[in-house]
């Protein structure tokens, strides 16, 4: 990773965190964890491409929550005009951790803008690996125990074949991307892969400021960028309101939506992945008007109680809850992206102001999950090794493009184990809180 003293630096770097040994994670689990994907891509695609569901559900929280508003907008003006683009294209990682009281996975979020770290995972699953290989495994152990890890080739092949389905050979995948960003290189490994996979396709990497001059043609609605039409946009940017930092980066992010290129996500999968989203789905009843009984049944099984801070009295009720004992809860807002939840008694510091307020609308409340500590060593730059007490988050990634409601790819595509020293509540290894591992199947 660059460092964070020289983050637009690909001369002065450092490692990213990682675990020394791949720390243990249930087989069940992770199979269990691959095997839902497939229906949680079909229940963004459903949710995303239902409009009419999408705006009753922020209905309150845009009243309140300006980035969401805003991101709703956008929606609203595409719906209105006519898409030029009816392909919609997502690159998802769900999140979740095997909780002890349960024995099963339990849904943490899932994330539908700019997931990262398919890159990182995959090559600390390799090093895993050569590591205990070193140490005296047999080949016969490592692939009993360490899972091949397709991460960052399956990422690519998805974006492939969106390129394809765009139909232009001569256009240009597109990686909007922050102007500094010290996890280049995890992009980078998915953009390798897709050259290594497809040769001939060109990438270029624009921010934001750079996608604004872009053009659009009048009669086909090509997106244009120093004469080079875009047929995939693929966000590494543009998930937090920071990033905004003023109106012509909303216009940029419209003039992208507007145009015939096929998104990764969507305005509408940008939606799809906020809490409230996930809070809705949580209700019974709601699963089934987006998937059938069996695939209603898988990702229900993954819940936690999740809680609506509506005003009236299903909210009342939750926020009593919350302040009553918050250490049993986590008070999430709409966003993508590690540092933003309140955890524990901080809980009480938030919502205590807001508690009666329209504010409060803003978040969703969930129940916290209690996965198993381990011991192992986390190697970060700067930070002598010894063996911590630590907790894993499971990610997995899948691929899913549609046109309309018809699927036309579901896929699910590798996984990224995050590690952290327990006691520490968020688990963003970008924003310094975890570290890269790999799972020891038991």
């Amino acid at each position: 990773m660059r460092t964070a003293e020289a983050p637009g630096s690909s001369e002065v770097v450092n490692y990213a965190p990682f675990l020394l040994y791949p720390s243990p994670f249930p087989r069940v689990g992770l199979q269990e964890a691959k095997r839902v994907q497939y229906a949680v891509n079909k229940l963004i695609h459903s949710v995303a491409t239902d409009f009419t569901f999408l705006e009753e559900v922020l209905q309150s929280v845009i009243e309140v929550d300006v980035f969401t508003r805003k991101l709703l907008e956008i929606c609203r003006t595409v719906h209105k005009e006519g898409t030029s683009q009816e392909i919609h294209f997502g690159m998802l990682r769900s999140d979740y951790m095997f909780d002890t009281n349960t024995k099963q996975i339990k849904q943490i979020e899932v994330n539908a803008i700019a997931s990262s770290f398919a890159g990182l995972a995959s090559k600390v699953s390799m090093f895993h690996r050569w590591f205990l290989e070193r140490q005296g495994w047999t080949v016969e152990q490592t692939d009993k125990h360490l899972p091949e890890n397709t991460a960052a080739s399956g990422l690519a092949k998805g974006l492939i074949e969106a390129w394809k389905l765009y139909n232009k050979q001569d256009a240009v995948i597109l990686f909007v991307v922050e102007p500094e960003t010290r996890n280049i290189f995890d992009q980078r490994d998915i953009e390798y892969e897709v050259y290594k996979q497809q040769p001939q396709v060109r990438i270029i990497r624009c921010t934001m400021s750079k996608v604004s001059k872009a053009s659009l043609d009048s009669n086909s609605k090509a997106l244009l960028i120093d004469g080079k039409e875009v047929g995939v946009v693929y966000y590494r940017d543009g998930y937090a309101p920071d990033q905004y930092t003023s109106d012509e980066v909303w216009q940029t992010r419209l003039k992208v939506e507007r145009s015939s290129a096929i998104k990764c996500p969507s305005i509408q999968y940008h939606l799809a992945g906020t809490k409230k989203v996930q809070q809705v789905l949580s209700k019974p009843g709601m699963l089934e008007r987006f998937l059938d009984a069996e695939e209603s049944a898988l990702v229900r099984k993954t819940f936690v109680g999740l809680y609506s801070l509506d005003m009236g009295e299903e909210g009342d009720a939750a926020v009593a809850m919350a302040m009553e004992n918050p250490g049993k809860y986590v008070l999430k807002p709409q966003r993508e992206g590690g540092g933003n939840n309140t955890f524990g008694e901080a809980i009480v510091d938030v919502l205590g102001p807001i508690s009666d307020t329209v504010e409060r609308t803003a978040f969703i409340l969930m129940e916290q999950i209690h996965p198993q500590s381990h011991s192992n060593y986390i190697i970060r730059a700067g930070n002598p090794p010894h063996v911590e007490n630590v907790i894993s988050e499971l990610g997995v990634f899948g691929v899913v493009i549609g046109r309309g409601k018809e699927l036309l790819l579901n896929e699910q595509h590798g996984h990224l184990l995050r590690t952290k020293m327990m006691g520490v509540d968020e688990g963003g290894v970008a924003m310094g809180y975890g570290a890269i591992d790999s799972p020891y199947l038991e």
